[in-house]
């Protein structure tokens, strides 16, 4: 492990974790709303936002799959470090991060009808973070909201499993945007 792997966490933890919780529970709860977060500086390729969600719902207990291109020993060193998350993998992994294309999504746990939070929340990287494309409606959007997602197809098929599925958070520097399973997409 190098010594960047020791920098780049919260520096005044209660606090800010508080904060990035409140955020990232926040964008779970209005899908497609774009939020800042802030408090990480992790190595690349990780934005500020993917980081800032691992610190705050990673831990030793919650098995993460990083996609090719992530798996690397920095980003290893730097996770390990600041949340003791293990390394798992698509189908034993609590948390993804990665870039879409990366991304096995049919790999990933959906839950079982007895415990359907026992399914995978993607982190996923693009390259861009906008309020348009793709229309969602469902609980937490008033009427519809729009957001820049990659495709389709995968999220409609999602939403049809509920009460189980994925849920994902899309990441671009210090900005994120949530898509819970219940969001419907076209």
């Amino acid at each position: 492990m190098n010594g960047l792997a020791l920098s780049g966490g919260f520096v005044d933890g209660p606090i800010q974790s508080a904060q990035a919780f409140r955020q990232i529970m926040t964008a779970m709860a209005r899908p497609g709303e774009i939020l800042d977060v802030s408090g990480a500086a992790p190595p690349a390729p990780l934005s500020i936002a993917a980081g800032t969600i691992l610190l705050t719902l990673c831990d030793p207990e919650t098995p993460l799959f990083l996609a090719p291109g992530f798996d690397i020993d920095p980003v290893r060193d730097w996770i390990t470090f600041h949340t003791g998350a293990p390394f798992a993998s698509a189908g034993d992994a609590q948390f993804a991060v990665g870039v879409w294309k990366d991304l096995p999504i049919a790999s990933f746990p959906i839950g079982t009808a007895e415990y359907p939070d026992r399914s995978t929340t993607l982190i996923v990287e693009v390259e861009e973070l906008r309020a348009q494309g793709f229309v969602l409606r469902g609980p937490g959007i008033k009427n519809s909201r729009t957001l820049s997602l990659p495709e389709t197809e995968v999220f409609v098929t999602n939403a049809q499993l509920f009460p189980l599925g994925l849920d994902f958070y899309f990441t671009h520097g210090n900005r994120l945007a949530a898509l819970p399973r219940t969001t419907k997409v076209s």
